[in-house]
């Protein structure tokens, strides 16, 4: 496994990769890996820059992430809300066949191991709140903003 500090409009973000798949992308994190230059960490440092360009408006990279089968089902359930929407996490249960399952979102979302990539930022309380977010809702916000702006 190798980690990269990627540096975005919203801070560092620390990407762990390793020769096939992104494994990770997470906010304020130092290294502790070395780095090595690929294929892999080349295209995710492009989409990147696009993303944050307003150019890009789905990732095209591949993906590994460990979990249970709800935590899987909710991360590939977030890759479907558009860019640019949001979508209540009680919306996020209904779209994955457990409408009780709203909390356990919450907590899912909580563990997404590849944040932005994963949009884990377009979740939001079913009265238009912003609920949490890992990377802090400033992020939260700047995502949410960046995305909505992005589209006019």
């Amino acid at each position: 496994m190798f980690q990269y500090t990627y540096n975005s409009p919203i801070g560092e973000l620390l990407i762990t990769y390793n020769n096939t798949h992104i494994l990770g992308l997470h906010f304020d994190k130092s290294p502790t890996l070395e780095h090595l230059h690929n294929d892999i960490i080349h295209n995710c440092k492009a989409q990147l820059d696009a993303y944050f360009s307003g150019d890009l408006k789905d990732f095209d990279l591949p993906l590994h992430t460990p979990g249970t089968a709800f935590q899987q089902a909710t991360w590939r359930a977030l890759t479907q809300i558009p860019y640019g929407k949001t979508l209540s996490y009680k919306g996020m249960a209904e779209a994955i066949n457990n409408p009780k399952a709203a909390r356990a979102i919450g907590n899912a979302n909580n563990k997404n191991p590849i944040a932005v990539i994963i949009p884990c930022h377009r979740v939001i309380t079913h009265d238009g709140g912003l609920g949490g977010f890992g990377g802090g809702l400033d992020k939260k916000i700047w995502l949410l903003e960046h995305e909505k702006n992005s589209l006019s």
